[in-house]
């Protein structure tokens, strides 16, 4: 794990391989931002300049590397491009702050230690800066051998130190321990998004949480197939069927003494999916592994309130299956029955992940919780209509369906408003079951939306976060965004249970 440290230390005469630096896009080319002061006196004031002539312009994600001034310990000077310089009397905003600081981290992979002196107004902007830097320097390298000798890549950046911190200020020393606590949890979900799923099944995450449950307090309780049978959670059963890996239904609950508040967070967790009986088509296999992101999710967000003491009570629900297709899997044309008591038509069992969150939904309904947000990579649709970096949000009540979306904004997660337009119903009636698990083709994640609010209990407000795009990164890294899983929807959780605790939330 990376290090994350406040320090009063002047740049110049701190031990550290790197010094980080941030440089805006000005108007006449670039402009060293605040924070570097030092490093720009020690080259004479000249920083923006020879950054010009080296060609950085301070556009968002660009780095810079230029050997350090004289007299100074660290080697090199690494700029790193915050976007446009701020209007007057404004600052730099968190996000920009956030992905300079990944950015700059993933760059330095294999140093031990760098110093970060991109600009910091405040503890917040401290938090978004450690936050980022910890975020930008994960790497999966559990199935690679790393060292000195290898070839598979460099360790992760040591040890970020924040230059203009306040070690001793309370404030500052909580940004930094949330930052901590909210990024180690969410890259705890990475990891397990980017398990292979031959290590990963429905039993493996179980005992993944049980042990992180043990470890902060958090009370757990997991049910197997025997435990689900004789519980009548048809939809998880019929999903996990057809594979030798049986389902699990993880259950964690964090509680506050001074609570008030009660939120619960359901995650579909299927460890790969390979589409069922209604296999997918090839090509679309490789990455299923990480269909589990929104179980991942959860669980990182759980842990992660435990982890911050957070004044609300959050239960975390895990649909664990694994979807494949044998000769006991569900078939097209079967009927499931339901933990609600509902019956469900399966017409295509690659629709599978609105069946195991619906048997969670309304096992988190019978608590009676003051919210229900579930999460869950779900519609191919999603992405067809937000692309890959945006994800959806739909909910039964418009007032909570925008608190999420300003949440998610607040913490960097890209997010947009959706409908659940009930006309759409009618897709999903059937002939022989109370409901069929597919509706018209056109506007399908907003059908997977309807049908899983059949499930939400009466009178119990409900989000539903289609996490489809941004779950799984195939392209190059890009700012704090590592390649392979993303840990999407982990800070949205997080923010709207510390909002909860605060009573700001709705």
């Amino acid at each position: 794990m990376t290090a994350l440290t406040l320090s009063t230390a002047a740049a110049p005469g701190l031990r550290a391989d790197a010094i980080v630096v941030g440089v805006a896009k000005g108007g006449k080319g670039p402009v060293v931002a605040p924070g570097a002061e030092a490093v720009d006196k020690a080259y004479d004031g000249r920083l923006a300049d020879v950054l010009g002539t080296l060609g950085a312009s301070g556009a968002e994600g660009e780095v810079t590397k230029l050997p350090a001034p004289a007299g100074f310990k660290a080697p090199i000077v690494v700029a790193v491009g915050l976007g446009a310089l701020p209007e007057k009397d404004e600052t730099f905003g968190a996000e920009s702050l956030r992905r300079a600081a990944g950015v700059a981290a993933r760059t330095l992979a294999g140093a031990k230690k760098a110093a970060f002196a991109l600009p910091i107004e405040d503890a917040a902007d401290a938090g978004a800066i450690g936050e980022g830097a910890l975020l930008g320097a994960y790497a999966f390298d559990a199935y690679k051998e790393i060292g000195k000798d290898a070839k598979n890549g460099k360790a992760p950046l040591g040890e970020v130190a924040l230059l203009g911190g306040k070690p001793r200020d309370a404030a500052y020393k909580a940004a930094v321990a949330r930052a901590t606590a909210v990024s180690e949890e969410l890259n705890r979900a990475r990891d397990l998004i980017n398990t292979p799923p031959n290590d990963l099944n429905p039993e493996a995450f179980a005992a993944v949480a049980q042990a992180a449950a043990e470890e902060h307090g958090i009370k757990v309780q997991v049910l197997d197939v025997k435990a689900l049978e004789k519980g009548g959670y048809g939809g998880i059963l019929g999903v996990g069927i057809g594979s030798v890996a049986g389902p699990r239904l993880v259950k964690l609950t964090y509680t506050h003494e001074a609570a008030s508040k009660h939120l619960a967070f359901v995650g579909k967790g299927i460890t790969y999916d390979s589409g069922g009986i209604s296999l997918k088509p090839a090509g679309h296999n490789e990455t299923m592994k990480c269909d589990m992101s929104g179980a991942a999710a959860v669980f990182a967000a759980v842990v992660a309130a435990a982890r911050l003491g957070l004044e609300v009570n959050v239960t975390g629900w895990l649909a664990l299956a694994e979807n494949m297709p044998s000769g006991s899997a569900t078939r097209p044309g079967d009927v499931l029955r339901m933990y609600s008591g509902k019956t469900v038509e399966v017409l295509n069992t690659d629709a599978e992940g609105r069946l195991v969150l619906a048997d969670a939904l309304w096992a988190a309904s019978a608590e009676k919780p003051d919210a229900i947000v579930d999460v869950a990579t779900l519609t191919g649709a999603m992405m067809l209509a937000l692309g890959n970096r945006t994800y959806g949000i739909m909910a039964n009540d418009d007032a909570f369906r925008s608190a999420v979306h300003e949440a998610a904004e607040e913490v960097g997660e890209p997010a947009w408003p959706m409908p659940l337009p009930d006309h759409l119903k009618k897709g999903m009636e059937s002939p022989t079951a109370d409901i069929a698990n597919m509706g018209e083709r056109y506007g399908g994640g907003l059908v997977a939306g309807l049908f899983l609010r059949e499930f939400v209990g009466e009178g119990i407000t409900w989000a539903h976060l289609d996490i489809a795009g941004p779950a799984f990164n195939e392209g190059g890294p890009f700012g704090y965004t590592p390649k392979g899983g993303t840990g999407t929807a982990v800070r949205t959780l997080v923010r709207l249970a510390e909002l909860t605790a605060v009573g700001d939330l709705g």
